[in-house]
C-alpha cells in the first residue's frame, strides 16, 4: 500500500510542526465523501460473495475510466498502481468488472457514480435463475424443470451480485462530492497524449473491511468463540419478520383451523447495501395486495366468505425464500396460528408492473396439477380470476400448461405438499423487468413523477398514471402508498398512522427493501407494511390510550389480545387545532419470525434445505480523497525522518553522557563553614 503523504489539495495549506489543531490539519489533508454506499460481504453454506477492503482501507490513485478500451491503463500501462477506478454507471458491466477482478493486484477499488436518471440499457446484477436450488424444482421433484431448464426467468441477469471481489466497491451519489473527485482527477491525474501525469497525484481511500470470511459455518463458529468480556460477533443471519393479517380474527396463542388463500412476496436486493428500491420486483405486488385487502375489508365484514383470507407478506425471499420457508416450517411444527392442513389454496401476487398496457398471467405448477383434486381446484381459481378480471377491465392469460412456476414463495409450500395455487405475474415467461433487483428498479422505472410546482403534501395526493391502472382498485390509496414507499415515507399520511415514538423511523428517501439481519427491531419495509396493513384493514375503536397499549378493550378484557393487535397512532391535526388527535386502531395484523430454520432452531449451517445466508459485520464504512507524493519523495521524506531520528538519538546520548560537565555548577569546598 502506498504511503499517504501530508500533501494538501489545491488551495490548502498544512502546518505540521505541532499537533495543535490536529483536526484542522486532517481536514486540510483529506476531503471526506458524504454519501458512500458499499458492496458488503455475504456468506452461505458453501462460499462468500461481495466485497471488502483491507483492515486499514484500500488506497489507490484515482483513474476515471472513459471506456472499456481505456482499461489497459489500469491493468498494465499505468506507471502508478494500484488504481482506484471511477466508473460511470454505463460502464458498470460484468465485462469490465470481471477484467478488474482478474487484474486486482493493480486495482485498489472501484467507485460507481450512480446516475440521477436510469440508464437506457437494461441492468440486473442478479442470477439468470433466481433461487435456483431452494425452490420446488429440484432433481427429486422433477428433473426436467430443475435449474431453469425450461424457462430462464431473468436472462438479463449478469450475476455480479453473486461474485466475490477482493477490493471495495462503493456507489457514489452524483453530487458535489463526485464533482470534486472529477476535478481532482482532471487537475492531477489526467493522461495527456499517452504520457504519465506528474506528482502529486489525486488518490482515494475506501474503508469497508469485513469481519467474516469463508462461509456461514465458519463465521457462526467464530461467533461462538468467547474470549473477552464484551465479545464481538463476525456475522449475523439474514432475517426479519413476516407481516400477516386475516379477514377474520384468528387466535394466535392456540392453533386454529382457518383456510389460507393469499400469499405475497415482500423483498428486494440490489448490488449495493442500502440501495434496494424494488419498485417492480416487490412494491407493485404488495401495493396491489394491500389495495385489495383494503377493498375487501368491508365486503368480508358484511358477507364473510366461507374461508378465511390470510394476507401474508414474506421477508427475505430473494435469499432462498427465508420468510416463506420459515412460515412453512412453523406450520409443519405447530408453531403458527394455522397449519398446512388449514391451507386450502395459495394466490400469490408477484411482479404486476402497474402499467396501463400490462397483461396479467396466471401461472400454476404443472407437476402438482397431475393430481386431479389439485388440478380441479386450480381450474376453479383460474375461472374465478377470469370472471373478476372482466369487471376490472384487465386482460388475464395462461401460459403453456407445461411451463413451470416462476420464482415465487408458493414454491416453498409446494415443496412441503401439493397445494392448489396461482402466481399472478406481468410476464408470460421471462421477466419483463429490465432492472430486476438493481438500484434502477425505482419510481422512475414505473413512470412515477410529479409536477415540480407541487408541495410535498400535494405530491402525496397527486394521482399518477401508475396509480390508475385498472387492477389497483383504489387510485387515491395506491398513489399514497407508492409515494410513501418509492419517494419518501416521512409524509403527513404516514405521520398520522404510526405511533409517535416511531417518527424517527420515517425517512426522506425511498424505502430500502434489503432484508437486513435478524435483530430485535423490524426492518424499514416490515415496519411500513405493518402499519399500512393495520390502517387499511383495521377498525378505529373507542378505548383509552392505556387500554390500547395494554392490548385490550377495557381492564376486564382478557381475550382480545389473543385475536387482535392494538396500535395507538398519532392521528392528524384538525384544521383549526395545534395538537394531533390520537386514536386506537384494532386489527388482525401480526408479525411472525422470518429467520431461516437453519439458524433457529436447527443450527444446521451447511443446510441444503433452508437458506444459510449471513451478512458480515464491519466497523467503518467511509471514503476520502487526498494528494499523494511520488515514491521518490516518500523515500526522501522517510530518509530525512530517519536521519533526524538518528541525529536526535545521537545528540541525546552525547548530551546525556556529558551531562555532569555541561550542566555542572561551581561547588563550594566541602570544609567550608559559616
Amino acid at each position: 500500500m502506498m504511503m499517504q503523504q501530508f500533501l494538501p489539495l489545491p488551495g490548502r495549506t498544512v502546518i505540521a510542526l505541532l499537533c495543535v489543531g490536529c483536526n484542522s490539519v486532517e481536514k486540510k489533508i483529506y476531503v471526506h465523501l458524504n454519501y458512500t454506499v458499499p458492496c458488503v460481504r455475504l456468506l452461505n453454506a458453501t462460499h462468500q460473495i461481495g466485497c471488502q477492503s483491507s483492515l486499514s482501507g484500500n488506497v489507490g490513485v484515482l483513474h476515471v475510466l472513459e471506456s472499456e478500451d481505456n482499461l489497459d491503463w489500469v491493468l498494465s500501462k499505468g506507471p502508478n498502481p494500484p488504481y482506484l477506478v471511477i466508473l460511470e454507471a454505463a460502464l458498470f458491466t460484468r465485462s469490465i468488472m470481471m477484467k478488474l477482478k482478474n487484474g486486482s493486484n493493480r486495482v485498489a477499488g472501484v467507485a460507481v457514480v450512480a446516475p440521477n436518471t436510469n440508464p437506457t440499457e437494461p441492468f440486473s446484477p442478479y442470477t439468470t435463475c433466481p433461487n435456483e436450488n431452494t425452490g420446488v424444482y429440484t432433481e427429486k421433484y422433477d428433473p426436467a424443470y430443475a435449474h431453469c431448464n425450461v424457462t430462464v426467468w431473468n436472462p438479463l441477469g449478469n450475476g455480479l451480485a453473486y461474485e466475490e471481489f477482493d477490493f471495495p466497491i462503493f456507489s457514489l451519489k452524483d453530487d458535489n462530492d463526485t464533482q470534486v473527485i472529477r476535478q481532482c482527477f482532471l487537475d492531477h491525474n489526467q493522461v495527456v497524449n499517452g504520457s504519465a501525469p506528474q506528482y502529486p497525484l489525486c488518490a482515494m481511500q475506501l474503508y469497508s473491511h469485513m469481519s467474516a470470511v469463508t462461509d456461514t459455518a465458519t463465521c457462526m463458529r467464530r461467533n461462538d468463540i468467547n474470549f473477552s468480556i464484551s465479545p464481538e460477533g463476525v456475522c449475523d443471519p439474514l432475517g426479519d419478520s413476516n407481516v400477516w393479517a386475516s379477514s377474520r380474527p384468528i387466535n394466535t396463542t392456540q392453533k386454529g383451523h382457518k383456510n389460507s388463500e393469499n400469499v405475497i412476496i415482500l423483498d428486494s436486493r440490489s448490488f449495493f447495501f442500502d440501495i434496494a428500491p424494488g419498485a417492480q420486483s416487490s412494491v407493485t405486488g404488495f401495493v396491489s395486495l394491500l389495495a385489495a385487502a383494503h377493498a375487501l375489508r368491508n365486503a368480508t365484514q358484511e358477507a364473510p366468505p366461507n374461508r378465511t383470507i390470510l394476507y401474508t407478506f414474506f421477508q427475505g425471499e430473494t435469499f432462498d425464500y427465508i420468510g416463506s420457508s420459515r412460515m412453512v416450517y412453523d406450520m409443519e411444527n405447530n408453531q403458527f396460528a394455522v397449519d398446512l392442513d388449514n391451507v386450502h389454496s395459495v394466490l400469490e401476487v408477484g411482479q404486476v408492473g402497474l402499467r396501463s398496457d400490462s397483461q396479467l398471467w396466471l401461472h400454476s405448477d404443472p407437476v402438482s396439477r397431475r393430481n386431479s383434486s389439485v388440478n380441479d381446484e386450480v381450474r376453479k381459481l383460474i375461472e374465478n380470476l377470469q370472471v373478476a378480471s372482466k369487471d376490472l377491465n384487465v386482460t388475464v392469460n395462461q401460459p403453456q400448461a407445461s411451463q413451470p412456476l416462476p420464482p415465487s414463495s408458493f414454491q416453498r409450500f409446494l415443496r412441503a405438499r401439493p397445494i392448489p395455487g396461482i402466481v399472478i405475474e406481468d410476464h408470460q415467461s421471462v421477466f419483463t423487468n429490465r432492472y430486476y433487483e438493481s438500484m434502477y428498479d425505482n419510481a422512475e422505472y414505473l413512470n412515477i413523477s410529479y409536477p415540480s410546482n407541487l408541495t410535498a403534501d400535494e405530491q402525496l395526493e397527486h394521482i399518477t398514471e401508475t396509480a390508475t391502472v385498472p387492477f389497483t382498485l383504489s387510485p387515491p390509496t395506491v398513489t399514497r402508498m407508492l409515494y410513501s414507499l418509492l419517494i419518501k415515507s416521512n409524509n403527513s399520511w404516514f405521520q398520522e398512522i404510526i405511533p409517535s415514538e416511531f417518527m424517527s423511523r420515517l425517512t426522506e428517501k425511498p424505502t430500502n427493501f434489503y432484508v437486513g439481519v435478524a435483530n430485535w427491531q423490524s426492518s424499514e419495509p416490515t415496519f411500513l407494511v405493518q402499519y399500512l396493513l393495520a390502517n387499511l384493514t383495521g377498525t378505529v375503536v373507542n378505548v383509552t390510550k392505556e387500554d390500547c397499549q395494554h392490548q385490550r378493550e377495557d381492564d376486564k378484557d382478557k381475550e382480545s389480545h389473543h385475536l387482535y393487535h392494538y396500535m395507538w397512532v398519532q392521528g392528524s391535526v384538525p384544521p383549526n387545532g395545534t395538537q394531533r388527535e390520537s386514536f386506537c386502531v384494532r386489527s388482525t395484523v401480526h408479525l411472525s419470525k422470518a429467520l431461516s430454520p437453519a439458524f433457529d432452531p436447527l443450527k444446521e449451517y451447511t443446510s441444503t434445505e433452508y437458506s444459510t445466508w449471513t451478512e458480515s459485520r464491519w466497523k467503518t464504512i467511509k471514503g476520502r480523497i487526498f494528494l499523494v507524493a511520488s515514491h521518490e519523495l516518500e523515500m526522501l521524506t522517510l530518509g530525512v525522518g530517519v536521519g533526524v531520528l538518528v541525529t536526535s538519538l545521537l545528540l541525546t546520548y552525547l548530551i546525556s553522557s556529558k551531562a555532569d560537565i555541561l550542566f555542572s555548577s561551581g561547588r563550594e569546598p566541602t570544609n567550608a563553614t559559616y
